[in-house]
């Protein structure tokens, strides 16, 4: 009896191990997709035109709001 309980101890460590590599290169898979999509993306109309956004934004928040008051008080 103590023999059977040593080799399925054996297989269970074995199969941990077999999903613990399978799980590896699946996510190392994805990682891979994840890449090629973002590289389409960017080639894409779409991408083009969301980082000439981002440039824009990037460059009007680094002009706006130089220490002046946001609201301004005018005495008439």
């Amino acid at each position: 009896m103590g023999c059977f309980s040593c080799i399925n101890g054996t297989q269970k460590k074995q199969r941990k191990e077999e999903e613990r590599q399978a799980s590896a290169e699946a996510r190392a898979r994805a990682a891979e997709a994840a890449m090629r999509r973002e590289e389409e993306f960017k080639k894409s109309a779409h991408g083009r035109a969301a980082q000439a956004q981002l440039q824009q934004m990037a460059k009007q928040s680094a002009n706006t709001n130089k220490g002046e008051p946001v609201l301004k008080w005018q005495m008439t």
